[in-house]
């Protein structure tokens, strides 16, 4: 009987979008070895997981499977407000695309896997820590309800790579729904090519919102698709601490997943101005500026779709375009309150909601309060039973007063909230000493951390270390935008 292929390609992109993207191959590696596989992801492709194990070769990019059409994908982007207009996968290929047990088609993405004609003099590599820091956060991610990319393996190479010092090389073969960008879309308008940028659209909607291809607007439709998926993305991040870090319009996805996890991370202490990134030396990426930062974004989007919207009139197609940006702080608060609400665990809508919930933020800001600590003890108040910051006389107590009252209008318990809001998240000084342990070839560390966060709403026996916030010895924490 026929060894049967790894993947069932079906590549959709490398068929149809001809100019998009230049043909190429990963580099030969000396040594590639699946370090990590993710089994549940792969039965959920549909995937053999005992046959990956022994692929490393083809899912570090060094060997090319029957049926894949390895490509770099060509875009541009906003890097920190400044336009580059070539960017592309300068250290990345699509290997091809695959479909799910429920027909879902899914971008199979090499990180790392060498030099390409987009790498603008890097070496096209990466490094363990960051591929395995990705990893945890898409496995983080997604356990919290999270649009995300995720890995499906991290790879070793055998390669040592020199990033102040020589690092154990890797390689991240990640799944996402699509590796369509703003910045795609960026790239072609700002050549003027314009027929590019129509190819690019309708095949985003057929991908995406087919819902929007029958619309006698379909090219507004999808602007205002995508500003709706954009704004639940970031009001989720909002609502659990996440800082990505370095939103750029090229890591600004258009199906609406977390893509490109870089300097990223959860806050402890609840501070908008926030930044983990060490080159966001104006905090552009705060926490609490994710928001207006992706209002920002989108605006880059709707100016490549000013000729397809109305040809024939510019200023017609801004208005309407105009009129639907400004949806986005509107969506946003409305995703953002909805969230909260079940996080504070009220049932039905008060007007005074939103003002309730923002004032829950205030009282906690400078406070070195833990951010997610503070809504599981919340759920307590709920059984009657104050504790933490809730149990003695502070700068809550107002707010606890207000809080009671409304829950005598409606209140979804205490076992809702506890379902909503999660016990463990991705505390940075235990993602720091996993990597750390990792670099060594030690993976008991990552593997333990892995295994809590992936069921981030259970309280589970042994783990309330994995709940705690950073010692103070920790110090501020520190991340880059590593390769």
């Amino acid at each position: 009987m026929p060894d049967l292929p790894l993947f069932a390609f079906d590549n959709s992109f490398a068929r149809e979008m001809q100019g998009f993207f230049v043909e190429w191959q990963g580099d030969k590696v000396p040594e590639p070895q699946v370090l990590r596989l993710n089994r549940g992801l792969a039965e959920q492709l549909g995937l053999d997981a005992d046959a990956l194990m022994g692929a490393g070769a083809v899912l570090a990019g060094a060997e090319v499977p029957a049926g894949a059409q390895p490509l770099a994908m060509a875009y541009a982007g906003h890097q920190f407000g400044g336009f580059s207009p070539q960017l592309g996968d300068g250290r990345a290929l699509l290997l091809g695309e695959i479909l799910d047990k429920q027909g879902k088609r899914f971008d199979l993405h090499l990180k790392g896997s060498g030099r390409t004609p987009f790498s603008r003099g890097g070496d096209g590599k990466a490094v363990l820590g960051p591929v395995l820091r990705e990893y945890l956060f898409g496995e983080a991610m997604a356990a919290l309800g999270i649009a995300t990319t995720r890995a499906l393996a991290a790879v070793t190479t055998g390669e040592q790579i020199m990033r102040d010092g020589p690092q154990q090389g890797a390689v991240l073969a990640r799944i996402a729904a699509s590796h369509l960008r703003v910045g795609t879309f960026q790239f072609f308008a700002a050549r003027g090519e314009l027929d590019r940028v129509r190819q690019l659209a309708d095949y985003a909607i057929a991908r995406h919102f087919p819902q929007v291809a029958t619309s006698d607007a379909p090219y507004l439709r999808l602007f205002e698709a995508v500003v709706d998926a954009q704004a639940a993305l970031v009001a989720k991040w909002a609502l659990v601490g996440f800082v990505h870090g370095v939103m750029n319009t090229d890591n600004t996805s258009i199906s609406g997943e977390t893509i490109d996890y870089g300097p990223c991370a959860f806050i402890d202490a609840y501070d908008p101005a926030k930044v983990f990134s060490s080159i966001d030396r104006n905090g552009r990426y705060a926490y609490g500026n994710q928001p207006a930062v992706l209002h920002w974004n989108l605006s880059k989007l709707a100016e490549t779709l000013i000729d397809l919207v109305n040809p024939a009139d510019g200023d017609a197609a801004i208005a309407v375009l105009t009129q639907a940006l400004h949806r986005f702080p509107v969506l946003y608060e409305q995703y953002w309150l909805a969230g909260m609400r079940a996080k504070l665990g009220l049932q039905g809508e008060v007007p005074e909601d939103l003002a309730l919930a923002q004032d829950l933020l205030h009282a906690a800001e400078g406070q070195g309060v833990d951010f997610t600590g503070l809504f599981r003890d919340l759920a307590e108040v709920q059984r009657g039973d104050e504790v933490g910051v809730f149990a003695a006389p502070s700068v809550f107590g107002d707010w606890l007063l207000r809080y009671k009252a409304r829950l005598v209008l409606g209140a979804a318990g205490a076992d809702a909230m506890d379902a909503v809001n999660p016990v463990y998240i991705l505390r940075n000084h235990l993602v720091e000493a996993a990597l750390a342990d990792a670099a060594r070839g030690d993976m008991a560390a990552f593997d333990r951390l892995l295994a809590v966060v992936v069921r981030p709403f259970e309280v589970q026996a042994g783990a309330e270390a994995y709940a705690a916030p950073a010692p103070a010895e920790f110090g501020a924490h520190v991340t880059y935008c590593g390769t």
